[in-house]
């Protein structure tokens, strides 16, 4: 028997080995396993990575984007308006950022947007508070009174939500979660559902039920608009009769009989969103999943934005009987819906109700939270208006802090910049630039002292 004799370039070679065997899983080298072959991995295809990989419609998106920033602000005024004089801390509001979802510091968040927010020093505490401007707090009023208004709309979409379940009711906390999606105001409880008990009522605390029927309400969305391309576009009715209509995003890839499998699937024959199953029971998976798109479409045409959480619209599955897959099932549909991951959230959109990143057709409370959001996106433009010097001359004693008084002269200062800016007479504008306002306004309150 022969010894073996480790002298140190042997281990050496026997180190180096060791190494090559156990640092991989996959032997890459040897005279055994030269001929082995890696095995291939097929790519995972699951509705995650459709989703990573899908199209994008940057409007939309950068529309998300602006949006949240908007639902912070309002999450903010919510939390200031609960205080009893109306106004509250920056340092009470760092501590509630985390609740709203703000992840950011509070005070760079709200120094964005001075159209919303007006910070100053409290006179007397000698901290910096924060109140709602008065421009926003005047489009809240309007946002409440145009949704009070248009209560019998309400009512009706509110029946149409029942009649599409499948037992005639929907669940108090599923609609409390998209009460803004339908434009709903937030008593509606105590508010809508009393004088409406001829057609819905509260069948227990947490379950709304529908009283009966109306077949006139039982037109979906989707039917007005082949009707229109039936009769203007002179199209066959085996073309619209079961059709939905398809606007793909910029850049979309059409694959190689893609627009085979869609024409087919335009023409596949489906049981309608307000009528039931039970006269007619689907056995055939193609056409269920589209009376469940069908089912989608309606729902997200009832919105006041024609978009909805996905998490939120999940609490509507059993309901509507659509318990599959929501997120598969939408990334399969990109010419209809759109799910933008943008905004801290995923959000279904109806992508026919835009054009541009615009609504086509917008309503009256939509119209009221676009101005809403163009205070979001004026940013620090046209700041120091006169109505926040007579804001802060108006809340407080003029005589109890000298610094109400160099706030008001810097907020006069920057309105007489902002008219030389925009006046072409340069006699006056001499004039005004000699004259000094902030002087003047000084002298004033001295003279009232």
């Amino acid at each position: 028997m022969a010894l073996i004799v480790f002298s140190p370039g042997n281990l050496h070679a026997l180190s180096v080995r060791l190494r090559i065997l156990g640092g991989s899983g996959a032997f890459q080298y040897g005279p055994f396993n030269c001929g082995m072959q890696r095995r291939w991995k097929k790519p995972v295809d699951s509705a995650r990575t459709r989703l990573e990989g899908r199209t994008r419609d940057h409007r939309l998106d950068k529309l998300m984007v602006q949006l949240r920033n908007l639902r912070l602000a309002l999450a903010l005024r919510e939390l200031i308006s609960q205080q009893r004089n109306g106004y509250a801390s920056l340092q009470l509001l760092s501590k509630w950022r985390h609740e709203v979802g703000l992840n950011i510091d509070i005070g760079a968040f709200l120094k964005k947007y001075p159209h919303v927010f007006q910070i100053y020093m409290h006179p007397v505490k000698r901290n910096h508070c924060c109140k709602i401007t008065q421009k926003m707090a005047d489009l809240i009023v309007e946002e409440d009174a145009v949704i009070r208004e248009n209560e019998i709309d309400t009512v009706q979409r509110l029946k149409k939500l029942l009649m599409l379940s499948t037992n005639g009711t929907l669940n108090m906390h599923a609609l409390w979660l998209v009460r803004r999606e339908l434009g709903l105001p937030d008593d509606y409880r105590s508010s809508i559902l009393p004088r409406c008990q001829h057609d819905l009522y509260l069948e227990s605390p947490d379950t709304l039920s529908l009283v009966s029927r109306d077949e006139k309400l039982a037109i979906a969305k989707i039917e007005q608009w082949r009707k229109k391309e039936y009769t203007e576009k002179w199209l066959a009715e085996s073309e619209t009769k079961y059709a939905f209509p398809i606007n793909f995003p910029t850049g979309f890839k059409i694959q190689k009989g893609f627009r085979e499998k869609l024409k087919n699937w335009q023409r596949l024959p489906y049981t309608k969103p307000y009528e039931k199953n039970d006269s007619h029971p689907i056995h055939n998976v193609e056409r269920l999943e589209k009376r469940i798109v069908g089912i989608l479409h309606e729902l997200l045409s009832l919105t006041v934005e024609k978009m909805i959480p996905l998490e939120r619209l999940s609490h509507f599955g059993r309901v509507f009987a659509m318990e599959v897959n929501l997120r598969e099932l939408l990334l399969k549909h990109p010419g209809i819906f759109y799910i933008s991951t943008k905004g801290s959230a995923q959000t279904v959109i109806l992508r026919e109700s835009y054009n541009k990143g615009c609504l086509i057709e917008p309503n009256r409370v939509h119209d009221v939270r676009r101005k809403m959001l163009d205070l979001i996106l004026s940013g620090c433009r046209s700041i120091g208006e006169p109505e926040s010097a007579a804001w802060v001359a108006e809340e407080y004693d003029q005589g109890s802090c000298h610094e109400l008084q160099n706030i008001m002269c810097h907020v006069d200062t920057e309105n007489s910049i902002l008219e030389l800016e925009t006046d072409s007479d340069s006699y006056r504008k001499r004039h005004i630039t000699e004259e000094l306002p902030c002087q003047h306004f000084c002298d004033s309150q001295e003279n009232s002292e």
